[in-house]
């Protein structure tokens, strides 16, 4: 009797536990609207009638109900970034069946929320989220937050540009160095000849001149405007405290092309959560984030002074900053922006067997690279303290104070011991490249139109391997099952990421549980990459029956 009682009382309580589930609705509108920053309107895309739109907020085990009405003359889409779901609510144009919302037409999104943390919701049509149709999104955990603060603030990072997002990309087009208004000068020139020595500065600007690159070129596009919750420096979006309270802060880079290097002066920022998931506590003092990752930082201020939250494009080109205060009206300084550092020839990957003539470097030796190939190049994405500090000027990811302590991939460690530890069963290789001078971006040699997919059977574990072979780096984005970093921790501490940044001419490999059913966009998050051909299609097969 017991045999058959047991089962039965599972069951029942299974029940009852969906029947207790919340049912959280919302209802979003996409449409045209005007927004003014410093002064200046600008007639661009919005969520309910807002650039951020609005916060979503859910429970883990909510079931979600969110219903998106298109008043465009064109269609749209939302994909919940991050978000595990089936396939048919990802929101990716073409993939597993979604047919994108119509111009008039209004598309109910329905799943079950089966996880916590910092995500965001953006549209995957076109460039229509550099126009503005982007939003933060929070879940609480079923059971309660694990690290209890006494306040919660988003703060969404994002840019504003004078123009669409479609005419940026005809611009780039053109001229790839359309918007690269750092080039060095003849006065550079000759301070690198007081500084090397004549032959030194002549074969460097040889060696730039023949890849027909520049040094400068740390990003493809400037002239945003950066904001912080819709907010520009101006503005100064102020979040309150109370002296000696903790303040967690769920930063998220919602920036169309801009990695942003970001600090609080006076106010150490302890790491607790990386792309939505929990990590062990890192104290930094800066972190940098790629487009699409997310960063929560608890942080303790105290006395009655004000703190500037400040936000730099890696380029230097801009910033944004808030303010956290105990009280309105009150600012603290504004730091000046770092240095801007200058790409260094391997972030250039110019290495034997790449060719130099035009920019496309597929044809680059990949074991020139002098990295392990199966592992992340720990170094790439943090500072030595012990570099000198004119080391620290040169490469991708210089710019920081050689005391700073910024977060390395490296420092994260999963809070919960990851559930799937066995090793791949086989490795996959993904070549990030592309021809600057045509301004294509492709992986493993191909626009996505001309791509084959990536085929994973249901429960494989695999590895996946960037390979960059570009000057840029990129913060590659796989939608559905999330990725383990290998990151030099053990199989069961490495920290669950959906978003992984691959310095230029560096190696970054991932670990996947191929645990989520459907078709799944693989792509580069700076999003005029994307557009340009920089994506790919992964597909999970279902799960056999039982």
């Amino acid at each position: 009797m017991a045999r058959v009682l047991l089962p039965l009382f599972t069951a029942l309580c299974a029940l009852a536990a969906d029947a207790a589930a919340a049912e959280r609705v919302y209802d979003l509108t996409i449409g045209e609207a005007s927004v003014t920053v410093d002064g200046k309107a600008y007639d661009r895309l919005a969520i309910n009638g807002t650039i951020p739109g609005p916060l979503l907020r859910f429970t883990e085990g909510d079931d979600a109900v969110i219903r998106v009405t298109n008043t465009l003359d064109e269609p749209t889409s939302l994909h919940w970034h991050g978000l595990k779901l089936p396939g048919l609510m990802d929101g990716v144009t073409g993939f597993n069946g979604y047919p994108g919302i119509a111009p008039g037409e209004t598309f109910t999104y329905r799943f079950k929320i089966r996880q916590s943390g910092t995500y965001w919701y953006h549209s995957h049509t076109g460039l229509q989220e550099q126009d503005g149709i982007y939003a933060p999104l929070v879940i609480a955990p079923a059971g309660g937050e694990t690290v209890k603060t006494e306040r919660d603030y988003v703060v969404m990072l994002s840019d504003i540009h004078p123009e669409r997002g479609m005419r940026i990309l005809r611009n780039l087009k053109v001229d790839p160095g359309y918007y690269n208004y750092g080039k060095r000068t003849l006065g550079d020139f000759f301070r690198d000849v007081d500084k090397k020595g004549l032959s030194a500065a002549l074969k460097d600007r040889a060696e730039w001149g023949e890849m027909r690159m520049d040094p400068t070129d740390l990003a493809d596009v400037t002239g945003y405007t950066y904001l912080i919750n819709g907010h520009s420096a101006a503005a100064n979006e102020t979040l309150l405290f109370k002296p000696g309270e903790k303040v967690r802060l769920r930063f998220i880079n919602g920036n169309a092309m801009s990695f942003m290097d970001v600090r609080i002066p006076g106010l150490k920022m302890i790491i607790i959560a990386a792309d939505g998931s929990p990590v062990q506590p890192v104290p930094v003092d800066e972190f940098r984030m790629g487009i699409g990752e997310t960063y929560d930082v608890v942080v303790i201020p105290d006395g009655d002074k004000a703190y500037t939250i400040f936000a730099e494009s890696i380029d230097r080109s801009g910033y944004v900053r808030a303010t956290l205060a105990p009280r309105e009206g009150m600012s603290a300084e504004i730091p000046q922006m770092h240095p801007r550092a200058l790409l260094s020839m391997a972030d250039m990957g110019a290495m034997p067997g790449m060719d130099h003539g035009g920019g496309d470097m597929a044809g680059m030796d990949h074991d020139a690279t002098g990295h392990d190939m199966a592992g992340m190049d720990h170094a790439a994405m943090g500072h030595d303290p012990a570099v000198a500090e004119e080391a620290q000027a040169m490469g991708w990811e210089a710019g920081s104070p050689p005391d700073s302590k910024v977060l390395s991939y490296a420092d994260l460690k999963a809070l919960v011991p990851n559930a799937d530890t066995r090793p791949p069963v086989r490795e996959i290789t993904v070549t990030l490249g592309g021809n600057m001078e045509r301004y294509i971006w492709l992986l493993n040699g191909k626009p996505f139109e001309d791509s084959d997919p990536i085929e994973l059977t249901y429960g494989e574990r695999v590895r996946i391997t960037y390979v960059n072979e570009t000057m840029m780096a990129h913060p590659m984005h796989l939608h559905g099952p999330h990725v383990l970093a290998e990151n030099g921790q053990p199989p069961e501490r490495l920290p669950t990421k959906h978003v992984v940044i691959v310095p230029p001419g560096k190696t970054v490999s991932v670990l996947l549980t191929a645990d989520e059913p459907g078709e799944w966009a693989l792509h580069c998050h700076l999003l005029n990459h994307m557009i340009s051909g920089m994506m790919a299609k992964v597909t999970i097969g279902e799960a056999p029956a039982r």
